[in-house]
């Protein structure tokens, strides 16, 4: 007897479909204008995530390249130089979206090592030089085979950053695996960083969805990630997605 074969397709963790019990919760989920009330189930999971990532508040947005661009759009002023490793995602999948929607001038570090993070971002430039802001990080980093970065690593490139004057953003698109895989809650991961994206597409199987949560408690005011989060659903607007979480006590924009 010839048993059923499963085909079980490897060329991204993106091809995921919904089961049963999923669908099943999506149709009886609650459900409002986002625009202008914000979306109760919408508003819950920002609140969830945004907890399981130790930070002050949580946008969705449609995509990681979004959540990394809507980064870049609050942490970078036109014509400043940011720092990411060889092969970033923001660097390279994500249509240059970074120098020609942000204005930023991407520079990328072949050796991601706190040294190279202030050798290359710190110190003053003459006038007419670069002035650097941003350091991009990535965990784990999908064009180096899934590299993981441990959170002694991320300790170090973060306390690089500041000294060197930096802002730091997490490209966490893959940081639910990075947490598994090194047995250590995400707050460890994201520990000292003032923004960081995650998907929901990679790990957790849902179709489609990202979040762009704001800065940390210990760095920041509640004010502070409320302002971020306004900036932050201005640059959703602006990227083509919804302008929720907007109001008449709140207005962002349509």
């Amino acid at each position: 007897m010839i048993g059923v074969v499963t085909a079980i397709d490897l060329r991204s963790d993106t091809v995921t479909k919904p089961d049963e019990e999923m669908r099943r919760a999506m149709a009886a989920a609650e459900v409002g204008d986002d625009v202008l009330d914000h979306d109760p189930t919408m508003a819950a999971l920002e609140e969830r995530v945004a907890a399981l990532l130790g930070v002050e508040a949580a946008l969705w947005v449609p995509s990681g390249s979004m959540g990394n661009l809507i980064a870049l759009f609050l942490h970078v002023r036109r014509g400043d130089r940011f720092l990411a490793p060889l092969g970033a995602h923001v660097l390279d999948a994500e249509l240059g979206t970074a120098a020609w929607l942000a204005g930023g001038m991407p520079h990328a570090l072949p050796s991601m090592t706190p040294e190279a993070v202030v050798a290359a971002g710190g110190g003053e430039s003459p006038y007419y030089g670069l002035r650097s802001t941003l350091l991009c990080l990535e965990n784990t980093h999908n064009a180096s085979g899934g590299t993981l970065t441990s959170v002694d690593e991320h300790s170090g490139l973060v306390a690089a950053a500041r000294s060197a004057g930096l802002a730091v953003h997490l490209d966490g698109a893959r940081l639910w695996n990075a947490a598994v895989a090194l047995g250590v809650p995400l707050t460890a991961l994201t520990a000292g960083v003032d923004t960081v994206q995650v998907c929901l597409s990679k790990a957790w199987a849902r179709r489609s969805g990202r979040w762009w949560p704001a800065r940390r408690r210990s760095s920041w005011s509640a004010a502070g990630a409320e302002d971020a989060r306004r900036r932050g659903a201005a640059g959703r607007c602006a990227g083509g997605g919804r302008a929720g979480g907007a109001g008449p006590d709140r207005p962002v924009g349509r």
